[in-house]
């Protein structure tokens, strides 16, 4: 899987890079035959924002951006939300496997 980590108008540390790549890590096991995946860090009227982006398999796409006090609390809430969006795919998959394997 291809990983791309950017910042607009702002400086991000090495430890943050390193969080954010492990972070992309564990959300890519939840997510089906991954392709690529980037965050994008910026600052909006003195907020820090980030934006994740993940690509799977059949061309579908999962975005969440959120925005905190800093960098680190903005990647976690973008996380969450991506997560959240993963489970729920995952969710309904496996309920419509349940149900055609009831109708055969």
């Amino acid at each position: 899987m291809q990983v791309t980590i950017t910042a607009r108008h702002s400086d991000i540390p090495d430890g943050l890079k390193e969080r954010a790549g492990a972070v992309l890590g564990r959300l890519a096991k939840l997510a089906s035959r991954p392709t690529s995946a980037q965050v994008t860090f910026g600052m909006d009227h003195q907020r820090a924002t980030a934006e994740i982006i993940l690509k799977a398999a059949r061309g579908a796409v999962h975005v969440a951006s959120a925005d905190a006090p800093d960098h680190r609390k903005a990647l976690d809430r973008a996380s969450s939300k991506l997560r959240r969006q993963l489970d729920k795919r995952e969710s309904s998959r496996r309920r419509r496997a349940a149900a055609g394997a009831g109708e055969g």
